[in-house]
Formats: structure tokens, C-alpha cells, sequence
């Protein structure tokens, strides 16, 4: 794979010829492919399991709302039974949702890979460190940067603005269900 895209990505470190600008240029770009490619996979995760995000959710609801009616029945025999399957159910939704944003993530360990074999030795070129800082901590201040930019552009793209709407509806429908049991 890195065969096809170094030239490409080696490409955007030479966009201006001042090696130290290049450099967290480069690597601010590289940060933003990676963010975009990490959003791009956490949509297609969820459209592929959105049904059964939905059945976690449901059944949390139905739990948390069984378990209530127990507890105002007074029956706490009943009470307990659907409360722990409520709880089951918050922790089956939550490291759902965890599994979902380490998603965002993996083109994250590529990026870093790439970025070793060419700045390991020598670090990246930029301003304050023209000699070279480390590619690991000049690429996590970038991708940062370009989460907090992606994130703000995001409802504004095409197709990231389908998605960003769906999910926020999700969410708000969500919350309502997420409520841990008591």
C-alpha cells in the first residue's frame, strides 16, 4: 500500500519549499486525511450496524422501563431479575459505542507507520525546531488541530453532512434510552 501513496504523501511535504513550514504542513495534511478516512469509517460502521444499535437501545429501554415498574409495584424480586438485565444491556450499548470511536482510530496507526519511515531519524522540520521535532508528537498536535477542523467543517461537507445529521437525530432519540438503570 505505501508503495502507491508515498509519492503522493511525500508530495505534501515539498508544497512550499520552506522545509520547516512544509513539514507541519505535510503533516497537518496527513493528520487530515487520517481524521477524514477515521470519520468516513465510523459512518460506514454505523449504517452497517445500525439495526443492531438499535436493538441494544430498545432493549435497554424496555429493561430500564420493566425495572422501574417493579420497583414501584414494590417487587423486588422482579425488580432485581430486570435491572441486571437493564445493566447488561447499558454495558453491551456503551462498548458498542466505544468499539464505534475506536473506529475513527486505525487510519491513526497507519499515518504513524508511514511517518517512521521517513522521520524517525531525523524528526519533522517545523517552526521552533528546525533541526526536527519527533513525528509522534508534531502528528498528535496535528491531528488535533485537524479533528477540531474537520469536526467544525463536517456539517457542511456532502457527504458528511447527510451523516452528521443522521447522527445527531440518533443521538437525540438515543439519550432518551441511555439513561443507566438505577
Amino acid at each position: 500500500m505505501w508503495y502507491y501513496c508515498d509519492p503522493y504523501l511525500l508530495a505534501l511535504y515539498r508544497l512550499t519549499g520552506v522545509e520547516i513550514f512544509d513539514g507541519l504542513i505535510g503533516t497537518l495534511l496527513v493528520a487530515l486525511i487520517a481524521a477524514v478516512v477515521g470519520e468516513f469509517t465510523i459512518s460506514v460502521v454505523f449504517r452497517i450496524n445500525r439495526r443492531h444499535l438499535d436493538r441494544l437501545n430498545d432493549d435497554l429501554k424496555k429493561y430500564s422501563e420493566l425495572s422501574q415498574e417493579a420497583a414501584r409495584r414494590g417487587d423486588p424480586v422482579s425488580y432485581k431479575a430486570l435491572n441486571k438485565q437493564a445493566n447488561d444491556a447499558y454495558g453491551q450499548v456503551f462498548f458498542n459505542k466505544f468499539g464505534l470511536s475506536a473506529a475513527a482510530l486505525w487510519p491513526v496507526f497507519f499515518a504513524l507507520d508511514w511517518m517512521q519511515r521517513h522521520f524517525s531519524e531525523n524528526g519533522v522540520a517545523v517552526p521552533l525546531f528546525p533541526e526536527g521535532a519527533n513525528y509522534v508528537a508534531v502528528f498528535l498536535v496535528c491531528y488535533i488541530l485537524a479533528r477540531i477542523v474537520f469536526g467544525r467543517l463536517k456539517p457542511h461537507l456532502p457527504y458528511f453532512k447527510q451523516q452528521h445529521a443522521m447522527l445527531m437525530s440518533y443521538g437525540k432519540r438515543e439519550r432518551a434510552a441511555e439513561e443507566p438503570p438505577p
